[in-house]
């Protein structure tokens, strides 16, 4: 085993201790599910998390299955919030031709989903706190969110760097570059819908999942032109090198 493998492991059993000293964490403040919003969420989650795209130049992919993951973490106790990401992470991670599942890239990602759920509600519980009320506050979902973004983007970032070679500021930097936008949006729609949801009903999240297939839509555009972008750039160095 070489040193960069023997390291990602290692990391990798860092990531995965964390996470479930979060599952505990959970556990030990469990009360009654409220099925049907989690039910709902999670079938909406789950359908999002098949809408996946793969990062260009790096290997790795998104789906856009965070806005629902983000709705849980500040509607439902940490225990749902795991059920709803831990399930969509698990589906997001099947390949969609038949190459194996790695498991232990499953269990990264895994890890990684229930560190960010745990940061993210942790962050939200402090909505409260110092006398403040912030339960309505889209200034708490953007924390929430970038509390998601650093927790999600620096270990996929770490691994890559220990897995694949690199400085991992210059890849975190391409992550950061490539799913920040996406983040922003998903903050946004996020506030939009627990709003509405205040006012309307639970059925509203239902409603945001076009709006994110129309994003993966725009996003596969916008991956597909950066490819072909570079291919032309590559050519063009060629063509210029052997001239």
């Amino acid at each position: 085993m070489t040193t960069s493998a023997r390291q990602a492991k290692i990391f990798t059993g860092l990531m995965t201790t964390t996470a479930l000293l979060v599952a505990g964490d959970a556990l030990l403040h469990w009360h009654r599910v409220q099925y049907f919003r989690v039910l709902t969420l999670l079938m909406i989650a789950v359908v999002a998390s098949r809408f996946k795209l793969k990062l260009p130049g790096l290997n790795s992919n998104m789906s856009v299955n965070l806005p629902f993951i983000l709705i849980a973490t500040v509607q439902l106790s940490l225990f749902e919030a795991l059920i709803v990401g831990l399930a969509s992470t698990l589906v997001q991670c099947f390949p969609k031709d038949r190459s194996k599942l790695q498991p232990l890239q499953l269990l990264f990602n895994l890890s990684t989903m229930a560190v960010a759920v745990g940061i993210g509600n942790l962050v939200f519980q402090q909505r409260g706190a110092g006398g403040a009320n912030w339960a309505s506050s889209s200034l708490l979902l953007v924390l929430v969110a970038t509390g998601f973004f650093c927790a999600q983007t620096i270990p996929v970032a770490a691994v890559i760097s220990l897995t694949e070679g690199g400085k991992l500021i210059r890849i975190w930097s391409t992550i950061f570059h490539l799913s920040f936008p996406y983040y922003v949006l998903s903050a946004g729609v996020t506030s939009i819908v627990a709003t509405a949801s205040a006012h309307v009903g639970w059925p509203i999240p239902v409603l945001a999942l076009p709006v994110m297939y129309a994003t993966h839509l725009s996003y596969r555009l916008y991956f597909r032109s950066a490819v072909s972008l570079e291919k032309t750039q590559a050519l063009a160095k060629s063509a210029s090198a052997c001239g």
